[in-house]
């Protein structure tokens, strides 16, 4: 593979992204009133976050019961509302604590 089509592909890459967010915004220039279709966009990207990143979480790690624990625990801290941050820590610290014991057996 050359530089030139490396520079091709990452110029169509561009193109199509930018197409993909722009057209929206063109061709929808009224209000969305429609209730259903409100709340439908409004969780498209909790979904699409989802969907990313929750199958990843369980193969990330070398034992599934670390994963696992790491994954309860953001759920747990995440619903009572804890920062980012504090969640990522927080999970990072149990992962870290139940792979050892894993490992240790």
């Amino acid at each position: 593979m050359t530089t030139h089509d490396i520079i091709i592909y990452c110029l169509t890459m561009a193109i199509v992204t930018y197409l993909i967010r722009m057209l929206p915004l063109v061709l929808i220039n009224e209000k969305i009133e429609n209730k259903f279709v409100q709340s439908f966009l409004y969780y498209i990207p909790y979904a699409v976050l989802a969907a990313m990143v929750i199958p990843e979480i369980f193969f990330v790690t070398g034992s599934y019961w670390s994963a696992f624990a790491g994954f309860i625990v953001a759920v747990i801290m995440s619903y009572r509302g804890r920062s980012l941050i504090t969640v990522a820590v927080c999970t990072c610290l149990c992962v870290f604590a139940v792979d050892s014991i894993v490992n240790m057996i």
